[in-house]
């Protein structure tokens, strides 16, 4: 929600915009956590409006409440995001 709250800011031409999480919990590791934003913005969009989309998706990272809390509690979170036309 932190990303599509960054997104709709910016005033992006966003198109579509899908999430995939996974998790995962081990010994070596500890509890893991990956998220695969895909955004994907109008045929029309500039360049800046991509970058922007890429800042936004380590911004979201950052400015997550309720995934520092979890990287408080050692949970290692990931992002993989991916923006697309």
């Amino acid at each position: 929600m932190t990303l599509v709250a960054m997104l709709e800011t910016r005033n992006l031409p966003v198109a579509g915009f899908t999430m995939d999480s996974e998790a995962s919990n081990s010994k070596e590791e500890g509890f893991k956590i990956i998220h695969y934003p895909h955004i994907i913005l109008s045929t029309d969009a500039t360049e800046d409006q991509i970058q922007s989309a890429n800042r936004a998706i380590l911004a979201a990272d950052k400015g997550c409440s309720v995934g520092n809390m979890l990287k408080k509690a050692d949970v290692q979170i990931d992002i993989e995001g991916k923006v697309s036309i």
